[in-house]
């Protein structure tokens, strides 16, 4: 069988001799070929460099550079579409994803599965993060239509027929997550333990990128927000029609009495804020659907070195 596995790359130099390595080392499953697709995705470093050089001592190397940074979402799917394998495997560069682990994958997917995925334990994480995230997990699997793990990102092997359902999906807003739930397939799971960053250093998801994130994930998948909107405005128009109720019996019974400048003041606030959280998510699907009416493809192709473009790929440029 061929095995291709594909890793999104972005300012990787220091790592990516180190990647290559390790994973023609670690993946050593019988009657297993190899190739091993690299996504520059808009690196500023020698990211590219590196890759024209493995790719020149290495047919098995291949990348794919694009004309700009695309984000992770749009290397994956560049890595998807340009992997020539009966399987693909999916993993991050920084080595955090113990590429020796490929092999068991292997093993369950001559079983009959078409996805296996690699769920990460949270040892060794900051008890803050933890909690925060399984409350996340909680409130998103209350509102998304597919389910949604906790630990579980984009590591994992997928069958042919799996990655062709994932790219037979043209949206420009793709959350890759839900996308690998929603198409569904016979699933198996493996845990690991969390791994080192290649080098040390801090991780390049902040509190804001994570929080992002999590939006993405409630907003791609459902119409959830939508509907609190509109329950939400019911509940505050019946309590208003209730207070209206309660000044109307007070100005009977006591008389007319000069308003409270704190309620006034806390209600145009209250009220204000809503209706500003409510134009937002309005105003971030509106957003979505004039991305996606846009039709641009998800990203632009400037250089490749040992793959097939497909013919009429929107993202291909000519060479």
């Amino acid at each position: 069988m061929l095995l291709s596995v594909v890793v999104p790359c972005h300012n990787e130099e220091s790592v990516l001799d180190a990647l290559v390595a390790e994973v023609f080392k670690a993946i050593d499953a019988p009657d297993v070929e190899l190739e091993l697709v690299l996504v520059n995705d808009g690196s500023r470093d020698r990211t590219l460099e590196l890759m024209q050089e493995h790719n020149e001592r290495d047919s098995r190397v291949k990348y794919v550079s694009f004309s700009r940074n695309f984000g992770k979402e749009a290397a994956m799917h560049a890595g998807l579409t340009y992997a020539k394998g009966d399987a693909v495997v999916i993993m991050d560069a920084d080595l955090q994803h113990p590429p020796k682990l490929v092999n068991e994958m292997i093993e369950h997917y001559r079983e009959g599965y078409d996805q296996v995925v690699a769920r990460r334990t949270r040892d060794g994480d900051p008890a803050f993060r933890t909690a925060l995230s399984r409350l996340y997990y909680r409130l998103v699997n209350k509102l998304v239509d597919v389910p949604m793990e906790d630990g579980v990102g984009d590591f994992r092997l997928l069958s042919r027929r799996a990655v062709d359902a994932l790219l037979a999906m043209r949206e420009s807003n793709r959350f890759s997550k839900g996308l690998f739930s929603w198409v569904g397939f016979p699933r198996y799971t493996i845990d690991y333990k969390n791994q080192e960053r290649y080098g040390g250093g801090a991780s390049r998801w902040s509190m804001g990128r994570l929080l992002n994130y999590g939006i993405d994930g409630i907003m791609s998948f459902n119409n959830a927000p939508l509907r609190l909107a509109i329950y939400l405005g019911l509940v505050l128009t019946g309590l208003s029609f209730v207070y209206v109720i309660y000044l109307t019996i007070a100005a009977v019974v006591a008389g007319v009495q000069t308003p409270g400048y704190i309620t006034t003041i806390a209600a145009v606030s209250l009220f204000g804020g809503i209706q500003l959280i409510v134009l937002g998510v309005l105003g971030e699907y509106v957003g979505r659907i004039y991305y996606e009416v846009k039709g641009r493809p998800p990203f632009i192709v400037a250089e490749h070195g040992g793959v097939e473009l497909p013919a009429g790929h929107p993202g291909e440029l000519t060479h």
